[in-house]
């Protein structure tokens, strides 16, 4: 695979400093100015300054030089300018017109998660000592940045563009590729694409450790806001994982997440897994295998106006 990371976004916000900080409260790094981090990568969030919500840029790595050379070269087949200078590529996304910048780079091991004991049904793991859940004494904090989701009324192009420009590979998609996850690591996905009705950012999603985790994270967050939750939590069909989505201070829809399934043999996926064409939202490729179904709003945010307006303004195609 040419492309092995999801690095980093940046999010154009009007208030900066109230997502930094919101992040922060998390358990997240802020390593400079409107840079947040973890232990593990020192850059996964930025945060600017604009008008309206929107991710801005979308940094990946790739393995050798000459995969820049390749990208470019599929990306002048699609009529996308790019330029290289020394190890990165740069490109303005046609569909969604945030940057695009991708750098010759190792992938970024996480270090494993610390194992806890679980008592399920006939066995006896931990004994005379309550769960670890019970008694730290705060929340864990996200461990990185795993996938973002965008919508689009020009979902095809976009598709096309991340897919046959890009790199990205599809993991799984549903009615002929209306909605496409697609992976650049071992996730599941690392990107979903599906239609909108202007084109913006639908969700990024944080990765924790385990249920117990999203739980606690999620309910700090109520502590703060008790209208920020969205959906969740409960665990997908297409990916696994599980889920809890809620709105940032800047009304960014993000998902904490975990247990998501890993694809390391990519012939052996396609062969047993890799269900391409998935029909029907009410068939296997439902929102949840368990859990709330996702709200009208989930897909229809309620600033997707203000969004469209700002896109207009700015010059940008819907």
């Amino acid at each position: 695979m040419a492309l092995n990371s999801l690095l980093d976004i940046e999010l154009t916000v009007p208030d900066p400093n109230s997502l930094t900080d919101f992040w922060v409260r998390r358990g997240m790094l802020e390593t400079s100015a409107g840079v947040l981090g973890t232990e593990d990568r020192e850059v996964q969030l930025r945060t600017v300054e604009g008008d309206y919500r929107h991710m801005s840029e979308l940094h990946l790595g790739c393995e050798a030089e000459k995969d820049l050379a390749d990208i470019a070269q599929r990306l002048t087949g699609l009529g996308v300018e790019s330029e290289i200078l020394d190890t990165r590529l740069t490109c303005i996304d046609p569909v969604f017109c945030h940057r695009v910048v991708i750098d010759v780079t190792a992938a970024h091991p996480l270090t494993p998660t610390q194992a806890r004991a679980h008592n399920p049904p006939g066995q006896q793991n931990r004994v005379n000592s309550r769960a670890e859940a019970v008694v730290e004494e705060n929340p864990r904090p996200p461990r990185r940045l795993g996938h973002f989701v965008m919508g689009t009324p020009n979902f095809k192009e976009a598709t096309k563009f991340f897919v046959e420009g890009l790199g990205f590979k599809i993991s799984d998609q549903i009615l002929k590729g209306v909605a496409t996850f697609a992976r650049v690591e071992q996730d599941h996905h690392n990107l979903l694409i599906h239609p909108g009705p202007t084109s913006y950012l639908n969700h990024y999603a944080m990765e924790m450790d385990d249920v117990d985790a999203i739980g606690k994270a999620g309910a700090a967050v109520l502590a703060e806001r008790d209208d920020a939750s969205i959906v969740g939590v409960g665990r997908h069909v297409l990916g696994s994982n599980m889920f809890w989505y809620m709105l940032d201070p800047q009304g960014n829809m993000f998902e904490f997440f975990s247990d998501i399934d890993q694809i390391i043999d990519d012939e052996a996926w396609d062969r047993d897994f890799g269900r391409r064409d998935w029909e029907g939202s009410d068939g296997p490729a439902g929102f949840s295998v368990w859990g709330p179904k996702e709200p009208e709003v989930f897909f229809n945010p309620t600033d997707i106006e203000i969004i469209a307006a700002g896109r207009e303004a700015a010059g940008l195609p819907n």
